[in-house]
């Protein structure tokens, strides 16, 4: 109900387990910024085993994935990883989740569906 009915904010959903340690560490860093991010963004916490309509309709099979919505649209943002839809890792650092709220607001404002992410994570998890 929040995707549709926020029209001026955008609607940051994590989709994920409660319980989980990822999420635990998203949560935490959600929580710090929600009252920063307050005039631009909304921040909505879903447990998916309680709520387990969007697991296909997302394909969210990661532990912890977190996903920008603007006027009832799914807005993407590239990464650098490939998947342009969705986060799927917890992020801590909480400037970092700022730069990505506000980035997806201004192209979301200028009705893009795509928005380039500031940092590129491409070589986030090096193997």
């Amino acid at each position: 109900m929040a995707i549709l009915s926020e029209e001026d904010r955008v609607v940051v959903i994590r989709f994920g387990h409660d319980w989980d340690s990822q999420c635990m560490v998203m949560d935490e860093t959600l929580w710090r910024i929600a009252e920063k991010v307050k005039k631009f963004a909304v921040i909505y916490l879903v447990d998916t085993t309680q709520v387990p309509d969007f697991d296909t309709m997302y394909e969210l099979y990661d532990r912890c994935t977190t996903m920008f919505f603007f006027r009832n649209k799914h807005i993407m943002i590239d990464l650098g990883t490939g998947n342009n839809n969705k986060i799927h890792w917890p992020i801590t650092d909480q400037q970092e989740v700022i730069d990505l709220i506000e980035i997806v607001y201004r192209g979301a404002r200028k009705g893009k569906g795509l928005v380039v992410s500031p940092k590129d994570y491409s070589t986030k998890y090096k193997y």
